[in-house]
This record gives structure tokens, sequence and C-alpha cells, in this order.
């Protein structure tokens, strides 16, 4: 398992991972970009900080199997 971990991560950082590395950093982008948007409307709506950050976690790590659904591998 951890053999499997650790080729995955050599591949990414070598960018033979993914088809298209650059849809993968837009795609990453755009899941960062949403959950700091969360995190700062909730912090606003006076939500204390570890629950607007618990929000903004849940929310970006559900958006993340959505965002990289259409991402090929090599």
């Amino acid at each position: 398992m951890w053999s499997i971990a650790q080729s995955s991560i050599t591949l990414f950082f070598q960018g033979k991972l993914f088809a298209d590395p650059r849809m993968v950093f837009i795609q990453l982008a755009i899941g960062i970009l949403v959950t700091v948007v969360v995190m700062v409307a909730a912090a606003k709506l006076g939500a204390p900080l570890p629950l607007a950050a618990l929000i903004a976690g849940l929310v970006g790590g559900v958006l993340q199997p959505f965002l990289f659904r259409r991402l090929k591998y090599q």
C-alpha cells in the first residue's frame, strides 16, 4: 500500500501521473479558492474560526471529487 502511494507521489512531482498537469493545477486552484471563500464568508457571518475552518474544509473536501472526475491519468 505504501509503495503505491510513494510511486504515485513520485510520478506526480515528475509530472507523469496526469495526462494534462496544467488542468490538475487549475482544478486544484479552483478547489482552494472556493474553500478560502467559504471560510472567509463563514467567519464574516460570525462563525467561530474553528467552525468556519470545519465548514470550509468539508465544502472543499466534497468539491474535490467533482473537480477531479474529468482528469485523465497516463
